[in-house]
């Protein structure tokens, strides 16, 4: 099923199924999962069921794809789309003419099978964690005993004796390509359902514990707020999953009407009728980022679409309020890696 729409900022948008998010256009961050992304792109995002999506601001424009074939996803090779890590799953559109020959129109019946196969071909393609296809494979394996095994607090020989004759060997290759241990994958994933129960449920602190098999409430608590920097409670208070407020949506309009002249903490603040600290605080506990980022962010949003519309560097660098044009490319190359010239070059190339 293919649907086209404008999400409303900051509400939850739970993944039910199997599904494909490609941003055609758009402002800010997307958040996954309690995790800000600012490089969505030309991407395409690949959610499993469980997971979350919300958008820190009004203009974003989605195409959706849901897949509804359950046996599609019984292929051990198309978990690496689906079942996250440590980041987002996703395909680089710019770099997969496959990709794009499925996606190149807002409406349409996909070939599901077709789809899925050159996403992950492009999947592996990409590499992410520089591993072979069987290496993978073993990785993943991993990742199917993690989310089935999440709530039980098991010892190095548990979690060896789950992954069977390739104990050993299968935990050195996460610590290796993925940069964590088996371990820490186990309680990455715990926190995240901690995270989740906390913020989408009305259970007590003390079940959600139970839950995922804390026998002391208060130790729950404690690693909890190690992880997060906040206790369960105020976490929950903080998402505001039920309230959204306006927060989020009043910073970004200023944002977008004003950052192409202001990039001042001290201007923001004012406008928020906030001090500058009190501003900073509550920007990193109500959307996980600083503010220092999403001015920055807005600024390299506007110089792509500029870049795009091919006006040149020496025109956006005086549009966008920089001192110089070699200041601006510099700003650009730092956040981007490319210059302004590279950048559009490689565009036109596509």
């Amino acid at each position: 099923m293919v649907t086209k729409f404008s999400p409303e900022i900051n509400k939850v948008y739970f993944i039910n199924e199997y599904s494909l998010y490609h941003v055609l256009s758009g402002s800010g961050s997307i958040e996954v999962d309690f995790k800000n992304y600012f490089d969505w792109q030309d991407k395409i995002i690949y959610l499993n069921k469980g997971q979350y999506i919300k958008f820190s601001s009004d203009n974003f424009s989605i195409r959706k794809i849901t897949f509804a074939d359950e046996d599609v996803f019984k292929r051990t090779e198309f978990r690496v789309l689906f079942k996250h890590l440590v980041s987002l799953g996703y395909i680089n559109f710019a770099e997969c003419e496959d990709c794009q020959k499925y996606l190149n129109q807002a409406v349409f019946t996909p070939d599901v099978g077709s789809l899925i196969d050159v996403s992950s071909e492009q999947w592996y393609w990409q590499n992410p964690f520089n591993a072979k296809k069987d290496e993978y494979h073993l990785i993943f394996d991993v990742k199917d005993v993690i989310d089935r095994e999440y709530s039980n607090h098991l010892t190095s020989e548990d979690l060896i004796s789950l992954l069977q004759e390739n104990g050993h060997e299968a935990m050195s290759l996460v610590k290796d390509k993925i940069g964590l241990t088996v371990r820490g994958l186990l309680s990455q994933k715990r926190l995240l359902e901690s995270q989740k129960q906390v913020s989408f449920s009305d259970k007590s602190i003390k079940e959600i514990a139970y839950d995922l098999g804390f026998k002391d409430p208060a130790y729950f608590n404690r690693v909890f707020n190690k992880a997060t920097g906040k206790n369960p409670m105020d976490f929950r208070v903080d998402f505001d999953f039920e309230g959204r407020d306006l927060f989020a949506q009043d910073l970004h309009d200023l944002l977008r009407n004003h950052h192409s002249q202001n990039r001042s903490l001290e201007f923001y603040a004012d406008k928020m009728h906030l001090s500058v600290k009190a501003l900073s605080r509550k920007v990193k506990t109500k959307m996980n980022t600083s503010l220092g980022q999403l001015i920055r962010n807005e600024l390299i949003h506007t110089a792509k679409n500029l870049l795009d519309l091919q006006v040149s560097p020496k025109q956006i660098a005086r549009q966008l309020s920089f001192e110089e044009p070699n200041h601006f490319s510099a700003f650009f190359k730092h956040y981007t890696g490319l210059t302004p010239t590279e950048f559009q070059n490689q565009k036109y190339k596509q």
